[in-house]
């Protein structure tokens, strides 16, 4: 009987430890709606988790495999009708086939556009269709412009 209130005391110091970050973290929230009305105006682009993301610098086209992605993306315009911006679309070449291929990089020119109205999130808009344009070289069979319809 003696030891329990050391633990008690213990006990108590572990928690108000612990209150301290916790009470940190719960005034987090209130800047968040801030955060997320300035969201809503422009509009998002839907990666393969389900996630929104604004001006991402890297975007997997090939969801399932991963064998097709853009990288080192700089953004030039980004605004309620479309995006465009600039960077590489880095394609596994599956030669002999794909777990053994090596990944090649294509400069594009990258196009979002067609704003959607989201499904999951009132007031949010995603992009629905992106347009890649090669500049330097492409996938062998590839056309110069393709488009894909994006998720949402």
């Amino acid at each position: 009987m003696g030891r329990n209130p050391m633990r008690a005391a213990v006990t108590l110091c572990a928690a108000a430890t612990l209150a301290v970050p916790l009470g940190t973290a719960s005034a987090a929230p209130s800047a968040q709606p801030a955060a997320q009305s300035r969201q809503t105006a422009e509009p998002v682009v839907v990666d393969c988790a389900g996630q929104p993301e604004v001006r991402p610098g890297s975007y997997i086209l090939a969801c399932g495999d991963g064998n097709s992605r853009l990288v080192s993306l700089h953004w030039y315009r980004w605004d309620t009708e479309a995006a465009v911006g600039r960077g590489s679309n880095a394609v596994n070449d599956c030669d002999p086939y794909c777990a053994a291929g090596a990944f090649r990089s294509y400069p594009v020119t990258v196009r979002l556009d067609r704003p959607t109205a989201s499904d999951g999130n009132a007031g949010e808009r995603h992009f629905s269709r992106i347009t890649l344009t090669y500049t330097d070289g492409r996938p062998d069979g590839a056309p110069r412009t393709v488009s894909y319809p994006l998720p949402g």
